[in-house]
C-alpha cells in the first residue's frame, strides 16, 4: 500500500529503493519490507522454474509437464480416497498477491474439497466473525480513524512495528505524534511495553488473556456512569438491552484481579474514553490469538458503539474503496458463514468455508475416512506459523502428495513433491484488493510491473488457472471456460471493479497517476452498507452472549504460579521470509527470550544465558534478554524463526536459524468460540541451561 520509488540502471539492476514522497497516502514512508524488495528479487535462493523432488534431489521441469503431472496426481488421490483427501492451505502472502485474490478461488472451486485452511485462523478471524455477526459481512471490519481521533485505545497491537495490520496506516509514527500534538491521548494495553507503548501517554501491562474482562469492566463503567450514547445509530441498532444487562455483572472490582489491571485504572480509562470528543478502540493479534479472541473483537466494537464512536469521524469507521469486494462478491467470495460444517477429528467449526489451521496436522496424521492424503499450499510456511509446528512438520512428511506454489524451499515447502514458483511482486501488476478495505483513508493506486517476467516464468494467477483447467473433465464447457478465463486477467478484473465503482476510475486512469489518487477521508456509511437481514447493527449476537458463560467460568485467577508465553514482532524481521535478507537480519541477535528482572533473578538467569522453555507440546532453548519491558510472570519470543531443518534452501536465514515459538504453541489450545489459535498466554516453564 505504500508508494516506493525504484531506481534501476541500464542493465536493469536495482540501484536504490526509497519512499515515494509524492504518494498522497504514504507520503514518503518506507518500511524494511520495501527496502528488501531488491534482496528478494535478486535472491539466488529464489525459485523461478518448476521443481520436482526425487528423494533428496530437486529436478527442474517445464511448465506443461509440471501442470499435467500435478493435476493427474491430484485427480488420482481424489479418485482413490474421495475429494476430502486433498487439502488446501493459503498463507498470508496470498492476500497480498492480486493474482491469487482474483484467480485463487478458481482453483479452489475446481478442487472441490471441504478441507481448506488459511492463515485467517492464525490471525484476524475473530474480527471477521464479529463483522459477520454484527454487520452481516465478514469483511465489514471497522478501521480506526486515527488521523482525526482524540483518544486512541490500542489493545494487543504494536502498529509502530506492524504498520497497522488491520489498520492500513503508512507512517503510523507520524500519525500518532500528530494525535498527541493536537492534545489527544494514546493508551496501549499490552503485557509488554512495546515500541508503541513507549510513546504512549499510558501503558497498561495487562495479564495475558485478560482483555475480555478488561473490556467488560470498561463497558460497565461507561454504561453505569454515562449511559449508552448510540447517536444517529440508535435507530439502526438492536441488542442494547442485552449488552447493558451483561455489563452490569462485571464491575472493575470484580475483573481487576483476573485481568491484572487495578480497578481504579479501569474506571479512569473508561470515563476518559467516554468523555473524549472522539475515541476509538483497536485490537489486533494480541487480542485475537487468545482464549477469548472472539469476545474481544465483539466487545471492542460494542465499546465504540455505545460511546457514539462507531461510524463517525474520529471513531471506528468503514472504508469506501474504489474497488469494493463486498459489492462484487466474485472477487473474494460471499458474505461469509460460520459453523455450517465441523472438522473430522475434533469437530471444530468452519468459517467462510475454512477449518481452523490448528486442525491441519490432525487431519493429516489421524487415520480414517476423509483423512488428508495430499496438500496444496499457497505462499505459506505453516511449519513456522501454525501451532505445534513439529507435529505439522512430521505430518507433512507423511503425505502421499504435496504441491507448493512458492518461490522458496522453506521449512514447509521442503516437504513438497512439486514446487511451482510464481513471479515476484516487481514482475507483475498490483492493486491491493483487501488492504484498501482496511485503510485509514480512501485511496487508489495501480502498479504495473517494474520488470518484464522471463519467458519461463508464470504469474500466480496463470498457475491457478492452468491447474483448475486440467482438473476438470474434458468438455466443450471446459474449453469455452478456458478461453474466457485466459482473457480475464487480474488487470481486467480490477478495471471492471474500478469502472463500476463509486469514483469513475479505470486502470488506464490510475496508470496515468502512478503515485496514486487520494479519494478523501473515511465517511459515515451506515446503515446503507449493512448486510444484516434486518439492516441493523446487532450489538448482542447470541453467539457471543452464549460464550460469556465460558468467560465466567474462567474468572477465578490462575494461581498455579507458572509463566505465560507471548509472541512479538520486530521491525526488520517480522515475517519469516524477511530472514533471508542480509540487510534485515544483520546486527544483534533478535531471537531471544525476553523476561522481567524479577523472574530472571528467581530463575537464576542473566543476559546471554541459555534458557529452556517447555510447554505441553515441546521444548526449545533460547538466549535470555532481561528487560523491565515485560510484565512479571510473562516471557516473550519472536515469531517466524527456526530455520535449522534439513532441506531448507535459505542461505542467509539458515546462518541465523533461531528457534520457532510454534514448537511450543499448542494446537489443542484455541478460542473455542471462533477456532482461532491461542498464540498468546501459552503456559510454559523456564529453567536455566547449565554450561
Amino acid at each position: 500500500m505504500c508508494g516506493v520509488t525504484i531506481s534501476i540502471d541500464d542493465d536493469e539492476n536495482i540501484t536504490r529503493i526509497t519512499g515515494d514522497e509524492d504518494d498522497p497516502f504514504s507520503l514518503g514512508h518506507i518500511c524494511p519490507k520495501a527496502a528488501a524488495l531488491k534482496d528478494v528479487h535478486e535472491d539466488p535462493d529464489r525459485l523461478k522454474t518448476p521443481m520436482r523432488r526425487e528423494g533428496d534431489r530437486w529436478l527442474p521441469m517445464d511448465w506443461d509437464e509440471a501442470f499435467d503431472r500435478v493435476a493427474t496426481e491430484l485427480r488420482s488421490i481424489q479418485k482413490k480416497y474421495g475429494r476430502s483427501a486433498v487439502g488446501l492451505y493459503q498463507g498470508n502472502p496470498s492476500v497480498h498477491n492480486l493474482g491469487s485474490m482474483t484467480h485463487g478461488q478458481v482453483f479452489a472451486r475446481a478442487l472441490r474439497t471441504p478441507n481448506k485452511f488459511s492463515a485467517t485462523s492464525l490471525d484476524q478471524l475473530p474480527h471477521m466473525l464479529a463483522g459477520l455477526m454484527m454487520f452481516g459481512h465478514q469483511l465489514m471490519l471497522p478501521v480506526p480513524d486515527v488521523d482525526r481521533t482524540d483518544y486512541f485505545l490500542v489493545l494487543g497491537a504494536n502498529p509502530l512495528i506492524s504498520n497497522g495490520s488491520l489498520m492500513t496506516a503508512p507512517g503510523i509514527k507520524k500519525r500518532l505524534e500528530a494525535l498527541r500534538a493536537r492534545g489527544g491521548r494514546l493508551v496501549v494495553v499490552d503485557p509488554r511495553r512495546t515500541e508503541t507503548a513507549e510513546m504512549a501517554d499510558t501503558h497498561v501491562p495487562i495479564q495475558p488473556g485478560g482483555d475480555a474482562y478488561f473490556l467488560l469492566g470498561l463497558l460497565h463503567v461507561v454504561l453505569r456512569d454515562r449511559g449508552a450514547q448510540l447517536g444517529r445509530l440508535a435507530r439502526h441498532a438492536v441488542g442494547l438491552a442485552e449488552v447493558e444487562r451483561l455489563a452490569r455483572a462485571y464491575p472493575p472490582s470484580r475483573v481487576a484481579e483476573r485481568c491484572g489491571v487495578p480497578a481504579e485504572q479501569i474506571e479512569s480509562i473508561a470515563l476518559a474514553f467516554a468523555d473524549a470528543p472522539t475515541a476509538v478502540a483497536y485490537g489486533r493479534v494480541g487480542v485475537c490469538t487468545q482464549e477469548f479472541g472472539g469476545l474481544n473483537a465483539w466487545l471492542i466494537n460494542v465499546l465504540c458503539a455505545v460511546t457514539g464512536n462507531l461510524d463517525r469521524a474520529g471513531g471506528a469507521m468503514f472504508t469506501s474503496p474504489a474497488v469494493d469486494p463486498m459489492s462484487a462478491e466474485q472477487f473474494v467470495g460471499l458474505r461469509g458463514h460460520f459453523g455450517r460444517r465441523r472438522s473430522r477429528v475434533r469437530g471444530l467449526p468452519e468459517f467462510g468455508g475454512e477449518f481452523p489451521s490448528s486442525a491441519l496436522a490432525e487431519e493429516i496424521d489421524t487415520p480414517g475416512e476423509g483423512q488428508i492424503r495430499a496438500l496444496v499450499t499457497s505462499c505459506g510456511n505453516p511449519v513456522l506459523s501454525a501451532p505445534n509446528g513439529r507435529r505439522l512438520d512430521e505430518a507433512l512428511a507423511s503425505l502421499e502428495l504435496m504441491v507448493s506454489v512458492d518461490i522458496y524451499l522453506n521449512e514447509t515447502t521442503r516437504h513438497a513433491h512439486y514446487v511451482l514458483p510464481p513471479t515476484f511482486g516487481l514482475e507483475r501488476d498490483h492493486y491491493d484488493l483487501i488492504f484498501h478495505l482496511l485503510a485509514v483513508r480512501n485511496t487508489a493506486k495501480f502498479s504495473g510491473p517494474t520488470f518484464e517476467r522471463a519467458a519461463n516464468q508464470r504469474h500466480d494467477w496463470e498457475i491457478w488457472q492452468e491447474l483448475a483447467w486440467r482438473l476438470e473433465k474434458p468438455s466443450l464447457v471446459r474449453t469455452a471456460k478456458k478461453a474466457v478465463l485466459n482473457r480475464l486477467t487480474p488487470r481486467h478484473v480490477i478495471d471492471l471493479g474500478l469502472r463500476t465503482g463509486a469514483y469513475e476510475l479505470s486502470v488506464k486512469k490510475l496508470l496515468e497517476l502512478p503515485h496514486g489518487v487520494d479519494l478523501g477521508p473515511l465517511k459515515p456509511v451506515l446503515p446503507d452498507r449493512l448486510f444484516t437481514r434486518d439492516h441493523r447493527v446487532d450489538l448482542a449476537p447470541a453467539l457471543f452472549l452464549d460464550d460469556v458463560e465460558r468467560l465466567e467460568k474462567r474468572l477465578v485467577s490462575d494461581s498455579s504460579g507458572g509463566m505465560s508465553l507471548i509472541g512479538r514482532r520486530e521491525l526488520r524481521t517480522n515475517n519469516s521470509w524477511m530472514h533471508n535478507s542480509e540487510r534485515l537480519v544483520k546486527g544483534r541477535e533478535r531471537c531471544t527470550l525476553r523476561i522481567h528482572p524479577s523472574d530472571a533473578e528467581r530463575l537464576s538467569l542473566a543476559d546471554g544465558d541459555a534458557a529452556r522453555i517447555a510447554s505441553a507440546v515441546g521444548e526449545i532453548s533460547a538466549p535470555v534478554e532481561v528487560t523491565d519491558e515485560m510484565r512479571p510472570g510473562v516471557v516473550s519470543l519472536p515469531h517466524g524463526w527456526g530455520h535449522n531443518r534439513d532441506g531448507v534452501r535459505l542461505r542467509v536465514a539458515s546462518s541465523r536459524p533461531g528457534v520457532s515459538i510454534n514448537d511450543l504453541t499448542d494446537d489443542g489450545l484455541l478460542d473455542e468460540l471462533s477456532g482461532t489459535v491461542r498464540f498468546s498466554d501459552v503456559p510454559v516453564t523456564i529453567t536455566r541451561v547449565e554450561g
